[in-house]
C-alpha cells in the first residue's frame, strides 16, 4: 500500500498521495488539485486509511506541551457514569443533564482524562471568565482566554463562541478535545464552522436541552456526536438536586384588559383564517412576517397579535398573586422571570426587587447578583437574561410570569431553583401564572 501524508491547513484535512478509493468527506480542490476534507473529517479519515493498509504520515495536529492534569473533585455516580459513556463513544458526544447537576465537573475529569490541549467554548462573557477561574483554580496550569477583550492561547484555553468563531481556522491544529458548554448554540449556522474547522478528535457537548426546535440539534449530533447520557431534574431530584414541585396558578384578565385581547386577537385570528394560514409549522409563522412587508392587513395582524400577547402576559392580576407569594415565602430566595423588560422595572418599582435585563450593565449584573448570593438582596426580578449563560446563586422558589412556549427556557428556569442548600433539604417550588381563556394557556402547555 501507498503513503499518504495528512496535513492541516485553514480548516482543512490535505491529502497527498497515490490513492484511488474514496475517502470520507474528501474531495478534489479544483484550483489546486489537493485533495481535502473539512477539518473535523480527520479521525475518520485517518482511520479508514490505516485499516485500508495505507502508512500515513500523520502531520495535522501541532499540540502545544501540556503537563500532566489531575482534578480534585470526585465524581457522583451519575457523573462517573456520563463520563464513562463519553469515553466507550471513543470521547466524543454530548451530555445532557439539568442545570445543576455538576456538568462542568465532568468536563474537567474528562479534560484531565483525554491528556490533550483543549479549548472549552462558551456562549457568554460570564461563562468565560467562570471557566476560566474553574480551569485555573483546579489544574494550576496557565489558562489562555479568547473573547471579553483579551485574546491569549495556551494549552489550556476557554473562548466564547464568537471569538472560537473567528479564529477556528488559525487555531483548529492545536487541540486534541473541544468542549462545546451550552451545545446547542452550535446549531447556529455561523457557529457550526467552529466544530467543522477544528480538527480535534476528541469532542464533549453539555447541555440542559439539547433538542432544538429547528432541528439543528442533527447537525450538532453530526459534529460533536450523539447524545451518550441524558438525565432530567426528575432522575436526580432528591437525592443531588431539590425536591421540587410545579405550581401552575391561574389569573383573570379584568373586565377593561379582556375587553383589549379578545379585540386584538380577534384581529388577528380573523386575518389567518382568511389567509389560510393554520400555524403547524414555523414555517407558517415566517409566511404571516413575509406576508407583512406588503399586505397592510397582514401587518396589522402581527401588530394585533403584539398587543394581546401583551395584555395577557402583563395581566394586573399577576402582579397581585405575585404579591402573595413574595408575602408567603418571606425570607426565601426567589426569581421572578418575565418575557418583557417594561415588566420588569414596573414589578421593580412596586415591590422594590432589584432588577436585571438586557440594558443592565456587567458590572451592576454582578453586583445584584452578588448581593443575592451573600443575603442582601432576597429576591430579584429579571427578563430572559438569566435563562443561562450566568452563574446565578442558589434559590428556592422561581416565579415564571411570562415567557415563550420553549421547553429549554422552562427547564433552564426550573434549573435555577434546584441546586440544593447546604443541608441538601429544601424543595424547590416553582410558580407558573397563567392569563385564563387566553392563548398563553397553549403557550404554558408547550413549554412543559
Amino acid at each position: 500500500m501507498s503513503s499518504v501524508t495528512l496535513t492541516y491547513e485553514d480548516g482543512t484535512v490535505g491529502v497527498a498521495g497515490a490513492l484511488e478509493e474514496p475517502l470520507p468527506g474528501v474531495e478534489t480542490d479544483d484550483r489546486s488539485g489537493t485533495r481535502r476534507a473539512a477539518a473535523y473529517r480527520y479521525p475518520a479519515l485517518r482511520d479508514a486509511l490505516r485499516e485500508a493498509g495505507h502508512e500515513v504520515d500523520d502531520r495535522v495536529l501541532e499540540l502545544p506541551e501540556l503537563p500532566p492534569l489531575s482534578s480534585t473533585y470526585t465524581l457522583r455516580e451519575y457523573q462517573r457514569e456520563a463520563l464513562d459513556a463519553w469515553e466507550a463513544n471513543d470521547r466524543s458526544g454530548v451530555l445532557e443533564l439539568p442545570t445543576g447537576s455538576g456538568k462542568t465537573v465532568i468536563a474537567l475529569a474528562a479534560i484531565a482524562a483525554a491528556a490533550t490541549p483543549a479549548l472549552v467554548v462558551v456562549p457568554t462573557v460570564d461563562l468565560l471568565e467562570q471557566w476560566h477561574r474553574e480551569l485555573s483554580a483546579t489544574f494550576e496550569v496557565p489558562v489562555g482566554r479568547l473573547g471579553g477583550g483579551e485574546q491569549t492561547v495556551e494549552a489550556l484555553t476557554v473562548a466564547t463562541y464568537d471569538s472560537a468563531y473567528l479564529r477556528a481556522d488559525e487555531l483548529g491544529d492545536r487541540f486534541g478535545l473541544l468542549v462545546f458548554d451550552e451545545v446547542h448554540h452550535l446549531g447556529g449556522e455561523g457557529y457550526r464552522d467552529i466544530a467543522r474547522l477544528f480538527a480535534a478528535p476528541a469532542r464533549l457537548g453539555l447541555t440542559a436541552t439539547f433538542e432544538r426546535p429547528d432541528g439543528a440539534h442533527e447537525t450538532v449530533a453530526e459534529l460533536v456526536g450523539p447524545v451518550v447520557y441524558d438525565l432530567g431534574p426528575d432522575d436526580l431530584a432528591g437525592e443531588h438536586l431539590a425536591d421540587y414541585e410545579v405550581r401552575r396558578i391561574e389569573v383573570e384578565l379584568t373586565d377593561e384588559e379582556r375587553e383589549r385581547y379578545d379585540e386584538a386577537q380577534g384581529t388577528f385570528l380573523e386575518y389567518v383564517r382568511d389567509a389560510g394560514i393554520t400555524f403547524r409549522s414555523g414555517s407558517d409563522y415566517q409566511e404571516l412576517v413575509k406576508r407583512s412587508g406588503n399586505d397592510p392587513r397582514a401587518r396589522e395582524a402581527l401588530l394585533a397579535k403584539q398587543r394581546a400577547r401583551e395584555v395577557m402576559m402583563n395581566a394586573d392580576a399577576k402582579l397581585a398573586e405575585l404579591a402573595r407569594i413574595l408575602d408567603r415565602h418571606r425570607g426565601e430566595r426567589v426569581i421572578v422571570f418575565t418575557a418583557h423588560t417594561a415588566l420588569v422595572y414596573r414589578i421593580s418599582d412596586r415591590f422594590l426587587i432589584p432588577a436585571i435585563t438586557a440594558e443592565t450593565g456587567t458590572e451592576e449584573r454582578r453586583e445584584i447578583l452578588s448581593r443575592f448570593r451573600d443575603g442582601t438582596y432576597s429576591r430579584v426580578v429579571a427578563a430572559n437574561v438569566l435563562d443561562e449563560g450566568v452563574d446565578v446563586p442558589e434559590a428556592s422558589v422561581g416565579v415564571i410570569l411570562s415567557g415563550s412556549g420553549s421547553e429549554r427556557e422552562f427547564t433552564q428556569r426550573l434549573g435555577r431553583i434546584l441546586r440544593p442548600g447546604a443541608d441538601g433539604a429544601k424543595t424547590a417550588t416553582l410558580y407558573e401564572l397563567v392569563t385564563n381563556e387566553t392563548a398563553e394557556e397553549r403557550v404554558a402547555r408547550r413549554r412543559r
